[in-house]
């Protein structure tokens, strides 16, 4: 008998589906016990994003030599500021770039595109909104057979916000956004702990409910307008979708989770402990990486506009929220406090790249850091201008990226474009005076080093030789 799918227990098929999603499947064991005698070649990524810019004084202001969050100098003679101080023991490991955004959005407001960031995609500033698949699943659909987890999608607000107000970095093949985990206990809980006895029971389930979702869906097509239609079509590839990390998560069902000592995690910590917060957010990145439950994770530190509970993280160094500090430059130490929390963003940052840095890479050569590539900007710059976005990339050096760069990108940008090639604070409106490159050039580059073949990524088919 079919089921409608208006009186499908929503109920049974969430909590049926709920521990298969993005559960991919590991290739063969068989295949990793042949390897056994040779290095394994790992290879992994993790994007974050950090919501409202950085500190971009005016080169004449007094802050510029201190809290702007550019280095000064060159390619390789570049001096770290006080924003970046934290970092310098990476120096060796990191990129710096600037004089690169998303061509599509390079006119729209600073706070509606943390959704395009590792995109590309033209989301406009109002009006219908598209998306496209991000960088992270691009490259989990070619890693994420190895892993139990295809990818680890996690932000500070958790779920998926609103369109042009994202509480997520990642997005599937049809631009819809991946709804990101929030909470530390859950998120562990999803990584190293099964879902009970009955999780056979569960997934069988969860096969039910969908082959019921689609026989329905069949049916019904014939009587639907041509709209309707093709809102079903998405729908029904959602399930499709599903219907795969189903399939997967049967395939793991007997594997044994890897065993992780907890007593040192803070797993009920909210953002309302925000050093702590970030600390145990990290290192759960870390966890899944150094037990390979996953390759692929991001990380959305924030939702733009002081939107959402992850504006208390620059509560961390004193301050009662995060977002009115990019507002309050122009008052006394403006810059300076601005350029005080993201010493803090990237404190921690650093912290979690050192830690990989200190592990020996599992079962191969080198360090985790040496095979990792953590890719950290945002999509905010000066002004809340969608352009010169403050970039940086840690790690990967097995992976073929080069390091103890500072790159300046587009015509214009010779000496430092800290102001996104404006002489006055002329805001996001304002014309630009020279020429950036597409930031999806990076990304195919860094598609390339991680083994995707792939001619084009987010409207780019040039590659950066010198990264």
């Amino acid at each position: 008998m079919n089921m409608n799918l208006s009186s499908l227990d929503r109920r049974k098929f969430l909590r049926g589906a709920g521990v298969a999603l993005a559960l991919p499947w590991l290739e063969t064991f068989a295949a990793t016990a042949r390897a056994a005698s040779k290095p394994v070649q790992r290879k992994r990524l993790a994007c974050f994003y950090l919501p409202d810019g950085v500190p971009m004084p005016l080169e004449k202001d007094p802050s510029f030599k201190d809290w702007s969050w550019f280095p000064h100098g060159g390619r390789k003679d570049f001096t770290l500021t006080k924003c970046m101080e934290t970092l310098k023991p990476l120096r060796d490991e990191l990129t710096v770039f600037s004089g690169l955004s998303n061509p599509a959005v390079r006119r729209v407001h600073g706070h509606a595109n943390a959704d395009q960031f590792i995109t590309g995609a033209d989301t406009g500033a109002d009006g219908d909104y598209h998306n496209s698949i991000s960088l992270d699943q691009v490259f989990a659909a070619h890693a994420g057979e190895h892993t139990r987890h295809a990818s680890l999608v996690m932000s500070t607000d958790g779920g998926t916000g609103s369109p042009r107000g994202a509480h997520t970095l990642s997005y599937n093949a049809q631009g819809r956004p991946i709804p990101a985990e929030h909470k530390p206990k859950r998120i562990f809980d999803m990584l190293f702990v099964k879902s009970g006895p009955d999780a056979a029971r569960r997934l069988a389930l969860s096969q039910s409910a969908l082959d019921d979702l689609m026989e329905d869906a069949r049916s019904l097509k014939s009587s639907l307008s041509k709209r309707d239609q093709e809102t079903l079509a998405e729908y029904l590839q959602s399930v499709r979708d599903t219907e795969v990390k189903v399939a997967k998560a049967k395939r793991w069902l007997n594997i044994p989770l890897t065993k992780v000592d907890t007593d040192y995690l803070k797993l009920e910590v909210t953002p309302e402990d925000p050093r702590n917060f970030l600390r145990t957010m990290y290192e759960l990145i870390y966890l899944a990486f150094k037990t390979d439950t996953t390759r692929v994770a991001t990380y959305q530190l924030g939702r733009e506009n002081g939107v959402g509970i992850s504006d208390y993280l620059a509560r961390a160094v004193g301050f009662k929220a995060t977002h009115y500090l990019s507002h309050e430059t122009k008052k006394p130490d403006g810059y300076k406090n601005f350029g005080i929390y993201c010493r803090f963003i990237n404190d921690e940052l650093g912290r979690f790249a050192s830690r990989l840095k200190a592990t020996p890479e599992p079962g191969g050569e080198g360090n985790m850091l040496d095979h990792t590539a953590l890719f950290f900007g945002s999509a905010s710059s000066a002004f809340h201008l969608s352009r010169n976005y403050p970039l940086l990339l840690i790690g990967g050096r097995k992976l073929g990226f080069k390091h103890g760069q500072y790159l300046k990108y587009g015509q214009g940008n010779e000496k430092q474009q800290a102001t996104s090639g404006f002489s006055t604070d002329a805001g996001w409106r304002g014309d630009m005076n020279f020429t950036e490159l597409p930031l999806s050039n990076l990304y195919l580059t860094m598609l390339h080093k991680l083994g995707v073949e792939t001619k084009s990524f987010g409207g780019s088919t040039e590659t950066l030789d010198e990264v």
